[in-house]
């Protein structure tokens, strides 16, 4: 029973891909994974605020991201943006 247990642990806690592996911790990296987020084009679709209420962001990992994001000149969703007519 436990080698079961162990197997299921395993799985639920490893990250398949190396989307940001060595930029941001494991927990950042699972709420990401969790959402589907897998390149900075799909990150880029999300608001900052989204991002952060996801469970596993703090303040460091969003730090870190924007600053991974702001080398490739990549950038949240501007929820406030108008285009004025």
């Amino acid at each position: 029973m436990a080698r079961c247990l162990n197997s299921i642990c395993a799985d639920n806690h490893t990250v398949k891909g190396d989307f940001l592996k060595g930029i941001i911790a494991m927990p950042a990296r699972r709420a990401l994974e969790k959402e589907k987020i897998d390149t900075l084009e799909k990150l880029s679709c999300y608001s900052e605020e989204e991002i952060r209420n996801l469970h596993g962001f703090g303040k460091n990992a969003m730090e870190k991201l924007k600053n991974h994001m702001n080398k490739y000149k990549v950038s949240f969703k501007n929820e406030n943006f108008e285009i004025k007519s």
